[in-house]
């Protein structure tokens, strides 16, 4: 039951303890517990319940997902001084369309399917090092960010970096968001401008 592998993401999201929905549901803490590791499968009636008390919550508080929450940790990333013809061979065995850049062990910009192709294309393309062509760095943010501010930032940027301290600590692309929020009932202020 795919709602299954959701009840504890959505638990979380809403601050919700683990005694706390034992106690709406009428169960204990080691069954529900039990339940969210997929230990034991509940019968239909007290998914439906746990379900119906999640969403209750959905509707008066907003989730509190973070950045951390949805972030790819130890993202993969490609050095300045890698040629083209490296930058896509890691680009294609990882299926990524587009890595941070990094000189140095700091984010120096981005490379992309686009830029890439477009420097193959020219002679002796190959032989180009990815700092000869590379773009802007991707927007950073703190893993204590509010998951869903990142769609604004994402609407106009392929990925958004997660840094601590200087050193880069995780990526968040379009679909890490989507995955992170599937399910999740947000709440976003008409002032906001999120859509």
């Amino acid at each position: 039951m795919d709602s299954l592998a959701e009840i504890r993401k959505r638990r979380v999201s809403l601050g919700v303890s683990l005694g706390e929905l034992a106690r709406a549901i009428g169960r204990s803490n080691a069954t529900l517990s039990r339940i969210e590791r997929g230990q034991i499968r509940p019968s239909y009636e007290l998914v439906q319940r746990i379900l119906a008390y999640l969403e209750e919550r959905e509707g008066v508080a907003a989730p509190h997902l973070t950045v951390a929450d949805v972030m790819k940790p130890s993202p993969v990333t490609v050095d300045g001084a890698a040629t083209l013809a490296a930058a896509a061979q890691a680009m294609e065995g990882g299926g990524f369309s587009q890595l941070p850049v990094v000189d140095s062990g700091r984010v120096t910009g981005s490379i992309s399917e686009t830029a890439l192709l477009r420097a193959l294309a020219l002679p002796g393309g190959r032989r180009m090092r990815v700092r000869d062509v590379q773009e802007s760095a991707y927007p950073q943010v703190d893993r204590n960010f509010p998951a869903d501010l990142l769609a604004s930032l994402l609407t106009r940027y392929p990925a958004v970096l997660v840094t601590r301290r200087g050193e880069l600590e995780g990526i968040v692309t379009k679909t890490d968001l989507i995955r992170g929020l599937r399910g999740t009932a947000l709440r976003r202020p008409a002032d906001r401008g999120d859509t």
